[in-house]
């Protein structure tokens, strides 16, 4: 048995993922992480990562993400900064449709099908078809009426942009009349178009439903208006017929009889005994279909088809969500240098959402407004200029109560922040992950056995954790380099020449920060593994992200 999931399933799943966005228990994360894409230093083969920059770079030879546990695992672990989603960062959004001057507009129908394609996109889907339009000053409308007839099937090239903001469908005025009948829905505000405004959709107004906003409550309500509960407020001449009686100037009001009631139509016969027009006199209320009642035309051959378009429930601008097929969602972040828990000389190669992760050392969900994911280090002993990189491999001998080196602590470098360069006062932030690309076999990038796996292991086979007076031994792949950690320093604020206050953004104990969440936790449904973006201290990134369900 043939079986389908509708376009009206999709459009709820959007409206639940908002409600679920906007629920206060949950915590939703835009994510940026993968400081180093290309293969480690030490390995040609690291995980989930291309051999050089330049093939992950390039588009046709970018590794993809792989929805499965292991590679998300991996992912989480790469995160470096999230930023939390809050109702004023996330839109539904439909596709953007332009007005333009000549262009030919399929009207409004509720009947598209694989058997009555839209007459110019020639698809068999309401939302696949340019049915609304958005004009010059962002204000978006249905297309009641494009002139077409089952004469002129396509309709008229739209002539006058439509302008008015009134309740009521209405004719846009210019040299010519070009057949266009228009509804008005709503104008994107100016916030969501700084915001949410895309190349290819148009951000929809939250809480269409319960808006007290009075330009949205007005369409809405005249949408929902008793009068106008599926108000009919077009037919659709197919065919003209013959044989119909001419009714004389004026033509003749009809009965449209259906489920509903009190529609009417005037009809216009044309001397060769064709209907030529129909206008919808009275749109009455209630209807899901509709005959014209062409009796009192006394037809001898009745052979005409006359198709009422029958609205969105309760009428147009009711539920735009439904109205114009809202099954996407866009999720809008930036990320800037307003503070340190995202480093403004990092790097990063993918795009994230997760959902709920937990603060660290806790069950308890993340709830503050963003998270650094990595760990980070205080330092006062480093080159000036310094050496480090973002995605250096650095390494601290640990070493037992004797002495006795007994392992090795490695990470990669995500940010190195210098807070003063003070030749005296020398303090800098350095931020590092610890991935599986630093203990997996450095040939085949996996678990297969090599030596010296015992010295990368800690207490009870934990990775071991940069700390200590140890010195940090790095390179730039073209020269070695030591720094030092400043165990003496605990706060999350420094003002190491006195002058000015330096927030860092996360908490400080003995010169090491830990992530803020625990980084396994959490669910990411949404992975996107993009070209290496290289930030500066200038620099902010508009992420905008789309959900389709």
């Amino acid at each position: 048995m043939s079986a389908i999931v509708t376009d009206q399933f999709r459009i709820n799943n959007a409206g639940n993922f908002l409600g679920d966005v906007n629920n206060s228990s949950n915590s939703y994360y835009v994510f940026v992480g993968l400081s180093n894409p290309s293969a480690a230093v030490r390995s040609s083969n690291a995980f989930g990562r291309n051999t050089t920059d330049a093939t992950w770079n390039d588009q046709t030879t970018r590794k993809s993400p792989v929805d499965n546990f292991n590679y998300l695992h991996h992912v989480k672990d790469t995160m470096v900064f999230g930023k939390k989603i809050t109702s004023n960062n996330i839109r539904r959004v439909v596709r953007k449709i332009n007005w333009t001057k000549d262009t030919t507009y399929d009207m409004y129908r509720h009947d598209y099908s694989p058997s009555n394609r839209s007459p110019n996109g020639q698809t068999s889907r309401l939302y696949d078809t340019d049915f609304y339009v958005i004009n010059k000053d962002f204000s978006v409308y249905i297309c009641i009426d494009n002139g077409s007839t089952g004469i002129n099937t396509t309709g008229n090239p739209s002539l006058n942009e439509p302008t008015l903001t009134g309740l009521e469908p209405f004719r846009a005025t210019g040299a010519t009349d070009d057949g266009y009948l228009w509804k008005y829905l709503f104008t994107v505000a100016p916030s969501d178009i700084i915001k949410f405004d895309a190349t290819e959709f148009i951000p929809l107004p939250n809480n269409w439903e319960t808006s007290t906003d009075a330009n949205i409550a007005n369409v809405r309500d005249n949408g929902n208006a008793e009068i106008s509960n599926n108000q009919i407020k077009k037919i659709f001449v197919q065919d003209g017929g013959t044989s119909y009686s001419n009714p004389g100037a004026g033509g003749l009001e009809v009965d449209i009889i259906g489920d509903g009631e009190g529609a009417k139509a005037i009809i216009d016969v044309g001397t060769d005994a064709k209907i030529n027009d129909v206008k919808v006199s009275v749109g009455g209320k209630g209807y899901s279909y509709g005959i014209v009642d062409l009796t009192d035309l006394q037809p001898t051959n009745p052979n005409s088809k006359l198709i009422p378009i029958i609205p969105p429930s309760k009428g147009h601008g009711f539920d735009i969500y439904k109205e114009l097929g809202a099954d996407r969602v866009l999720v809008y972040a930036r990320f800037d240098d307003s503070t340190k828990d995202f480093p403004i000389d990092t790097k990063f190669a993918q795009i994230g959402i997760v959902k709920n992760p937990t603060s660290i050392g806790s069950t308890q969900i993340f709830n503050q407004t963003q998270y650094s994911s990595v760990s980070s280090l205080y330092l006062n002993s480093f080159d000036s200029p310094s050496p480090v990189k973002v995605g250096d491999l650095i390494t601290q001998d640990v070493k037992n109560t004797s002495g006795v080196k007994i392992g090795l602590v490695r990470g990669y470098v995500v940010s190195f922040d210098v807070v003063s360069s003070d030749i005296s006062n020398k303090i800098a932030v350095l931020k590092y992950y610890q991935d599986r690309s630093l203990y997996f076999n450095s040939s085949t990038g996996d678990q297969q056995d090599t030596t010296g796996i015992s010295t990368i292991g800690g207490i009870n086979g934990q990775i071991y954790k940069f700390s200590g007076s140890e010195i940090i031994k790095g390179t730039d792949g073209s020269s070695n380099y030591q720094v030092g950690i400043k165990t003496t320093f605990s706060g999350i604020s420094t003002n190491p020449t006195g002058t000015k206050v330096v927030d860092l953004g996360v908490e400080f104990k003995d010169g090491v920060a830990q992530s803020e969440i625990n980084n396994q936790s959490g669910d990411i449904i949404y992975l996107d593994n993009r070209q290496l973006i290289t930030r500066d201290s200038r620099q902010k990134e508009d992420i905008k992200v789309i959900l389709e369900f």
